[in-house]
């Protein structure tokens, strides 16, 4: 099986997960529907599809895709089976996973109003 994500692979997201995660979750085919979650998940929240316009982003954006996605996707391999790792190593993770999320997400919006404003 491949990696089906557009922002993020599946190595990136089991990075963020860390050790001691479940063994049904952390794997490519789990990340794959989580990481396809995350994305529409982004496009939604932010009003505007990322994945279509891809290919034509700088770097930069796509960075931050990249670290939007991941994080979504990690936590929801972290959340399906907490019971792997100590619940107070759950919780820290997902805390940290979910303000790179958000502030991803803050960011996103940004790009979004700036452009607007700008007429771009």
């Amino acid at each position: 099986m491949a990696d089906t994500g557009i922002f993020a692979t599946t190595a990136e997201v089991q990075r963020k997960v860390g050790a001691n995660a479940s063994t049904v979750s952390n794997v490519e085919a789990y990340i794959n529907d989580f990481m396809t979650q995350a994305e529409s998940k982004i496009n939604a929240m932010t009003r505007f599809n990322w994945s279509d316009a891809y290919t034509g982003l700088d770097v930069d954006v796509k960075g931050v895709l990249k670290e939007a996605a991941s994080s979504m996707a990690a936590m929801m391999v972290i959340q399906y089976d907490m019971s792997t790792m100590g619940s107070r190593e759950a919780e820290t993770r997902l805390d940290f996973l979910h303000d790179a999320f958000t502030t991803s997400i803050r960011f996103l919006e940004d790009v979004k109003a700036r452009e607007f404003i700008n007429g771009v």
